[in-house]
């Protein structure tokens, strides 16, 4: 845990690995943590790998706030480690995200969550509710995949891209959440929305019914929503901020 970024190492690689184990201190700064579960993958560009597919992932044993960029594991498409170091890959962690990766050519980035609230809402029979500022910025981009146990199992693959189609949100039914995009912090902001979504969805339940929020307003507000704008950042100056309040506390991501 106390290794260092080799001197070495191809740019592009460090930069992912650095971008990656910051984002590992943000889930652990919000508290989307699960001990030393979950995953958040990315996949290394092709001026790295010479155009294999391989990707970054957390060592399993590793708290979120453990991880750093050095210690992070670099593997290929069946979650084979592609260099040294003493901690595991689990396979019940890479299986969704390998389908993803292989599947989607845009799929940089995948991120997989626990949270309470996700969960709660995944449990639910209607899924997400159209009525609050942040579902209704997500009309039609979330993707709904049934429960069939953990994870480990490659014959569930080609239902669960099935599922996803183009939506770059899934809602793991009685399970969690998980986000998909071109980039890192894109990968974030959607998958923040939705979880603040699921945020306000549980702690209004309490409160008796809902105002629905009509069909062409939702349509309307997903469309004119700017964080997911590539012409406002798509997420990073949002994922830039948090990073900052991450450095106030602790560097040690970044060796």
């Amino acid at each position: 845990m106390n290794a260092v970024l080799k001197p070495t190492l191809h740019p592009d690689e460090r930069r992912a690995r650095v971008e990656l184990a910051a984002c590992y201190r943000v889930f652990a700064m919000l508290g989307w943590t699960e001990m030393i579960y979950n995953h958040i993958t990315v996949r290394l560009p092709d001026s790295v790998t010479g155009g294999q597919k391989q990707f970054l992932i957390n060592p399993f044993g590793l708290h979120y706030s453990e991880v750093t960029a050095s210690n992070l594991l670099k593997i290929d498409l069946k979650g084979n480690k592609l260099d040294d170091g003493p901690w595991p890959v689990n396979p019940a962690g890479f299986t969704v995200h390998a389908a993803i990766h292989g599947a989607l050519p845009d799929a940089h980035c995948v991120m997989h969550t626990h949270t309470t609230s996700g969960v709660a809402v995944a449990c639910t029979q209607g899924g997400l509710a159209q009525n609050n500022f942040y579902s209704a910025q997500l009309d039609n981009l979330v993707a709904y995949h049934d429960f069939e146990g953990i994870t480990i199992h490659a014959d569930e693959t080609p239902r669960l891209l099935k599922n996803i189609g183009d939506k770059p949100l899934l809602i793991l039914r009685n399970h969690g959440l998980l986000a998909w995009a071109p980039t890192l912090p894109l990968a974030f902001v959607r998958l923040w929305t939705l979880q603040r979504a699921c945020d306000i969805q549980m702690a209004q339940a309490a409160l008796g019914p809902a105002i629905a929020v009509p069909e062409a307003v939702a349509r309307k507000t997903t469309h004119d929503s700017f964080q997911f704008d590539a012409q406002f950042g798509a997420g990073q100056d949002v994922f830039d901020a948090l990073v900052r309040q991450v450095d106030r506390i602790d560097t040690s991501y970044q060796n």
